[in-house]
């Protein structure tokens, strides 16, 4: 079997490829059931559920880029449309995300495809923290170009980690069920030939579109036709999952982060208080006692503080 044949598996899962001996880095994820667990819980409609699996792919696709085991990338789309803000987190193959409005209908395009460049915005800022176990997290921001989010991706890679890009994201519904989802990115490597380049820009058509490719075709099939002649090498498979991290000890150290002030303010109410979780939609509720109980805790360990 020629070493550009790749195993067939089904699942969501990111492919990490070389082209041309290493002139070229290809990324390409399938994202379907993610795609779907995230509409569920944020009870998203097709539009919504679209800029969600979006983001969901560009960031994954960070994120298997990260080398350490705690690292992690936030990923921030704020721009002037009804969707509001989308906030995204992605770690090692595990992606959460949310956005205002997960209930916004609009029209369609005249082209018939949902229209996530209007619920988002045409102006407005995409902001990458990359969380890198240093002192300060890695900040960069760009300004929004489009709104459809794959060309706002691109114009980040490019605009400020210098890293010229072709990315691609789309998701494809049928009601409130998503029938395929997905990315690619295709970043030249230092010493890309020109000839490379050019091959790329040529079959760049052939995965815009890549929701209906890959419901047409499995990934790794699609990888061996879009690349056929310029030597795809897989080095890696990622398996992909949306995964929430929210515990009830990250909600007491988030109610400690109010204040002491504003924590007092909440026990002399006398009715505890119910947290929840953006991105999952979990709930954790702590009584009056709890809330004494932490706001002590938190004194207790301003005074060690001190102390040091």
């Amino acid at each position: 079997m020629s070493e550009y044949r790749f195993e067939r598996r089904s699942g969501d899962e990111m492919l990490h490829m070389t082209l041309m001996n290493g002139q070229a880095r290809v990324l390409l994820c399938e994202t379907t059931e993610l795609t779907q667990r995230c509409s569920d819980i944020h009870n998203a409609t097709p539009l919504a559920t679209a800029a969600l699996g979006r983001l969901m792919a560009g960031t994954l696709m960070m994120s298997v880029q990260l080398k350490g085991e705690h690292e992690d990338v936030s990923v921030t789309v704020k721009g002037d449309g009804p969707i509001g803000t989308l906030v995204c987190v992605g770690e090692h193959g595990n992606v959460r995300a949310c956005c205002d409005d997960p209930g916004l209908t609009l029209p369609l395009r005249e082209d018939g495809k949902l229209n996530v460049g209007a619920a988002v915005g045409r102006t407005g800022r995409m902001s990458v923290v990359k969380d890198l176990g240093m002192r300060e997290p890695y900040v960069g921001q760009c300004q929004l170009v489009s709104g459809e989010i794959a060309m706002d991706f691109a114009n980040y890679f490019t605009a400020s980690e210098q890293q010229p890009s072709l990315v691609a994201l789309g998701v494809l519904t049928s009601g409130e069920r998503v029938l395929k989802a997905g990315g690619l990115l295709i970043q030249p490597m230092p010493g890309c030939e020109e000839s490379t380049i050019e091959q790329l820009e040529l079959r760049s058509p052939m995965f815009a579109d890549i929701s209906r490719e890959l419901a047409a075709a499995p990934k790794e099939e699609l990888a061996e036709d879009w690349f056929r002649g310029m030597e795809p090498r897989l080095l890696e498979r990622t398996p992909l999952r949306y995964r929430c991290t929210c515990s009830r000890e990250r909600m007491e150290r988030a109610l400690l982060s109010m204040g002491s002030a504003d924590l007092k303010e909440i026990i002399d109410d006398d009715r505890g208080a119910e947290l929840g979780c953006h991105f999952c939609g979990s709930k954790y509720f702590f009584t009056t006692d709890e809330l004494k109980a932490l706001l002590a805790s938190g004194r207790k360990t301003d005074v060690q503080d001190d102390r040091l």
